[in-house]
């Protein structure tokens, strides 16, 4: 028996069960294990006065480390970037669309949205891209499940809400009015639209079984975003991005940072060779940070890292 950790909302649900059913077309034996995280009870608190979204894996993880549960599902955005000792992400199964998108209440684009138009958003990055964008937005904190989110465009007289596109797709949510963003301007965040599979590092059965899943660009891309990330030394709760795309034998990459109101943000990218995507992730961080990347948003640039 293969025990799956996962968070117990909706779209963790669906996402675990998308690991579980190639498992058992393998011939494994699943059970998935729901997990009530301390970022799933404390809803009523922005993420980033309580710890960031590595709130909504601890205990998974612990549990991981303890034996027990066999691996664990995640949104691979919700991860730090360093992996705890002893565990391992295993599989990164292929990539879903990584675009945000902008679901209205009536028709219209984010460039033709009202002066003054309120959005909603519970992520930093796509508050400080859109304020970026349009200064004159009102952009306003929301947390809870993607319906949470949805819902509030009604109660709250919202004109828009910001979501990842790929949990409306593994939701089979469709909206009336969904607007995707283009991910060269409104770029995407670490590891968006991947799932991330956890493995205890020194269960090779486990792991092996896992491996069959892996999906080889997803993977190269996945790991230069997050080498991004960790050089940094930024939270996955801080307002950047960092979005890589196979190109031939090459992964084509772009990465900002941006401060919290929008109104400096730094960009660069960069071509890598796709057998060697931490080296591309690492050299784009290191191309912020030269270009003041700690003056702008709150940052620990780690020397040498690895994931």
């Amino acid at each position: 028996m293969i025990k799956i950790g996962t968070r117990g909302s909706p779209l963790a649900l669906v996402q675990a069960q998308a690991v579980a059913a190639p498992l058992r077309a393998l011939g494994a034996d699943v059970e998935i294990v729901p997990v009530r995280t301390e970022g799933d009870r404390r809803l009523e608190v922005q993420l980033a006065a309580i710890g960031g979204k590595g709130l909504f894996v601890r205990e998974i993880e612990e549990m991981l480390l303890g034996g027990a549960l066999d691996c664990a599902v995640h949104s691979l955005k919700d991860l730090p970037a360093e992996v705890p000792a002893g565990l391992t992400l295993a599989a990164f199964p292929e990539r879903e669309d990584p675009r945000d998108v902008l679901v209205t209440r009536r028709a219209s684009r984010f460039e033709d949205l009202r002066a003054g138009a309120r959005l909603g958003t519970g992520s930093p990055r796509r508050r400080a891209l859109a304020l970026a964008l349009r200064p004159d937005l009102v952009v306003e904190p929301v947390r809870g499940n993607v319906g949470t989110r949805l819902g509030k465009l009604e109660s709250e007289g919202w004109d828009g809400v910001l979501l990842a596109a790929a949990g409306l797709k593994r939701l089979g949510v469709a909206p009336m009015h969904v607007h995707p963003l283009d991910p060269e301007a409104f770029v995407p965040a670490v590891g968006q639209g991947v799932i991330a599979v956890e493995a205890r590092a020194a269960d090779a059965p486990v792991r092996a079984l896992l491996e069959k899943l892996d999906h080889a660009s997803t993977r190269a891309c996945a790991l230069a975003e997050r080498a991004c990330l960790g050089r940094l030394g930024a939270s996955c709760n801080s307002p950047i991005a960092a979005h890589a795309v196979l190109d031939g034998s090459s992964l084509r990459m772009i990465a900002l940072v941006a401060s919290e109101d929008g109104r400096k943000v730094l960009r660069t990218s960069a071509v890598g060779a796709r057998e060697e995507p931490e080296r591309l992730g690492q050299r784009l961080a290191d191309a912020l940070l030269d270009q003041g990347a700690t003056s702008v948003t709150p940052l620990k640039p780690v020397m040498g890292w690895r994931g």
